[in-house]
């Protein structure tokens, strides 16, 4: 997982796309000061690379029906069973986020529910099922930040 050295041009095409991932390449380009070719390329590069991931829709779970969101840390019965837990969480279409972190929890997911009625369905009959000791939950009222990582000038990374 190593990081890859940016140069000036590839840090303000990912300025301008993270803002915007559908600017015509024409327009980061006249912003860059360089050709449409230039940019596909430097486009083409960083996404081989994977410092580039795709571009997407993002659908707002609220509007859509999912007015609650929350955090669930995991604590499994056993866990050496990470992997098998993890890829039975994929097949949960209420779980958008899954993490293995250090701490308390062996695994941390976000999930998005239509209610606190559906969210509990989801944690007694999706959840309990894949062999949990227990859960903890925590509800978000509300988002108050989410943004893509910040793309700092190269004198700011020392």
């Amino acid at each position: 997982m190593g990081h890859h050295q940016l140069d000036s041009l590839d840090e303000q095409i990912l300025k301008l796309i993270a803002d915007n991932a559908r600017i015509p390449f024409l327009e980061v380009a006249r912003a860059c000061n360089v050709s449409g070719a230039a940019i596909h390329q430097r486009i083409q590069k960083l996404t081989n690379l994977g410092i580039l991931k795709g571009s997407q829709f993002i659908l707002d779970p609220e509007k859509i029906g999912y007015e609650t969101c929350a955090y669930i840390g995991l604590y499994l019965k056993d866990p050496e069973q990470f992997d098998s837990v993890a890829e039975a969480l994929k097949k949960i279409p209420e779980v958008v986020e899954c993490h293995f972190t250090t701490g308390q929890y062996d695994l941390f997911i976000k999930i998005y529910a239509k209610n606190n009625h559906h969210l509990l369905s989801i944690i007694h009959d999706k959840l309990q099922p894949l062999g949990l000791a227990r859960s903890e939950t925590i509800i978000s009222f509300n988002e108050a930040i989410n943004r893509q990582m910040a793309i700092l000038d190269m004198e700011e990374k020392d």
